[in-house]
């Protein structure tokens, strides 16, 4: 089962991990400072096109950042 939490705590974790703004990564990405927020808050989700695009940002899987494996580099 999907969980924002979980998806933002991701997010959150591999923009700290790599000392990136919330609005350098919205900038890379196409959203605002606010949405990365947001999502890392687990207050909100973003577009596919956005999910896929956070992915390849980080070099990690969809699947690791919804949660449905622990493994970030799975099906690469």
């Amino acid at each position: 089962m999907f969980s924002r939490e979980l998806f933002g705590e991701r997010i959150k974790m591999l923009r700290m991990e790599r000392n990136i703004k919330q609005s350098d990564l919205g900038e890379a990405v196409g959203l605002t400072y606010t949405a990365v927020s947001d999502i890392e808050r687990g207050r909100r989700t973003t577009t596919l096109e956005k999910l896929v695009a956070l992915a390849d940002y980080f070099d990690v899987s969809v699947d690791y950042l919804i949660g449905r494996t622990d493994n970030p580099k799975i099906n690469r």
